[in-house]
């Protein structure tokens, strides 16, 4: 008898109740902090155990809510988002694009050859420079549809974005929120190194395109081969794709345009101006406003294709709140410092190599609750920095172990984005995971080899 995977639902509760378990059997421990250019960072001198908080039944079924709560800011962007796109959608012009490019892709060997890598390249970069992690979410709306139309399949769509983006956070070279706010806690100067975390951003995206076009290849040959071969034939019976001679009309045009300006003017805004989610929530609802007017979209159109968007998301603001709890029941038993104390002592090794590597696997087990870039460089930077000091690793090294360890993200369950993202392309997480094992192992070795020559050459 073949086993049936879990809803997400019931995987995701299942680790919430297991991290409540949890509770009961780990002390509570406490790091102090002390605040340095308005940040609150770690004193690793000042660990101490506190008075265990277990969280009960009670705790547990207040969790997700307490998850929502803290997850708002998200959750409001993705349904705003949601709605916006279902606008777009209404018009069109996303369709007719996409009927564009796959007619493109059948009748060029340039386009089949390119679209893969010069798009999983771009999401990288957005990653590795302003730090593209929530905005990649819209553009599931778009490679999921895009992907099948071209023969592929939805975890192809879902993986050019999001692994794209993953990638180039996690080996990053220039994103001001993990490489820049962990240089500066480190007391290293900021940016600096580049020349070696560009050559691992280039390793990880080329890994990344590699492994995506092979498997991409293999799901065009025989899509039966796909983990997601039933949802796409319904997807591709709900929405067929006719690639007919069909011109795009100067209205479809407007709309692309519109779009197109909309993600240009949201990386200009993240860049050049901080912008986060609330500035980009309100660009999109903006955007869906001037969209329905010049796709001439009647008031009641404009809002029940909103509504529609809006509803198709509900369930995947639902996953981000239970993904969110996870870390609250952690946090509220005052468990999280304690098991960041307990992994510090096996760093310790007989070469500056080896303990380098351990740095990268305790970030990656860290990262399991902590999916904040800034969050986790604020926590366990100033543990790891002086640590490196006594282990005979550089602190930019450490800092490329900590960095490196955010490469784990799409395979974790309790990420917010990674389940969201799942959510929105309605791929069950134990699916998505099972896929990712190949992938996610290659990246375990990359990530130890790449820092064999930092602590070789004494990289500083």
């Amino acid at each position: 008898m073949r086993l049936r995977m879990p809803n997400t639902f019931v995987l995701l509760f299942a680790i919430l109740a297991l991290i409540a378990l949890a509770t009961w059997f780990v002390p509570g421990g406490k790091y102090e902090t002390h605040l340095v250019n308005g940040k609150q960072l770690v004193d690793p001198n000042t660990f101490h155990y506190v008075a265990s908080s277990p969280q009960g039944l009670v705790a547990l079924m207040k969790a997700p809510i307490k998850g929502f709560v803290e997850a708002a800011q998200i959750i409001g962007f993705v349904l705003i988002v949601g709605g916006a796109f279902a606008v777009v959608q209404k018009t069109e012009a996303i369709d007719t694009a996409i009927r564009s490019i796959a007619r493109a892709h059948a009748h060029s060997k340039l386009v089949r050859a390119t679209i893969i890598p010069v798009f999983v390249t771009l999401f990288s970069l957005g990653g590795a420079t302003f730090g593209m992690n929530e905005e990649v979410i819209p553009f599931i709306l778009i490679f999921v549809p895009l992907a099948l139309a071209l023969g592929y399949d939805t975890i192809t769509g879902v993986s050019i974005p999001f692994l794209g983006s993953q990638v180039g956070f996690g080996a990053a070279f220039l994103n001001p929120f993990n490489v820049g706010i962990a240089q500066g806690i480190a007391g290293v100067p900021v940016f600096s190194g580049m020349g070696y975390r560009l050559i691992v951003w280039a390793a990880a995206t080329f890994v990344t395109i590699a492994f995506l076009m092979w498997y991409a290849a293999r799901v065009k040959r025989n899509p039966a081969l796909s983990p997601t071969y039933v949802l796409d034939q319904s997807r591709r019976q709900e929405h067929p794709v006719v690639l007919a001679d069909e011109r795009m009309t100067g209205r479809h045009a407007a709309v692309l345009a519109i779009f197109a300006l909309t993600l240009g003017a949201m990386v200009i805004g993240v860049v050049k101006y901080d912008w986060f989610i609330d500035e980009i929530a309100a660009l999109f609802l903006a955007m869906a406003i001037v969209v329905g007017m010049v796709g001439r979209l009647g008031p009641d159109s404009w809002v029940a294709s909103f509504m529609q968007g809006v509803k198709d998301l509900a369930p995947t603001a639902l996953v981000i709140a239970i993904a969110r709890a996870t870390m609250v029941i952690a946090r509220d038993a005052h468990i999280i410092d304690t098991m960041l104390h307990a992994l510090m002592p096996l760093v310790a090794s007989s070469h500056p190599v080896f303990a380098a590597q351990k740095m990268y696997l305790i970030q990656s087990v860290i990262n399991f609750f902590i999916h904040s870039g800034s969050g986790q460089a604020a926590l366990t930077m100033p543990i790891m920095a002086p640590l490196a000091d006594l282990v005979g690793v550089t602190r930019q090294t450490a800092i490329l172990a900590f960095q490196l360890g955010e490469l784990s993200t799409p395979m974790i369950p309790t990420s917010g984005i990674t389940v969201g993202v799942l959510a929105l392309a309605r791929v069950p997480w134990l699916t998505w995971a099972k896929w990712m094992i190949p992938l996610q192992l290659i990246y375990l070795v990359l990530a130890l080899l790449l820092l064999v020559p930092p602590c070789l050459m004494g990289w500083s």
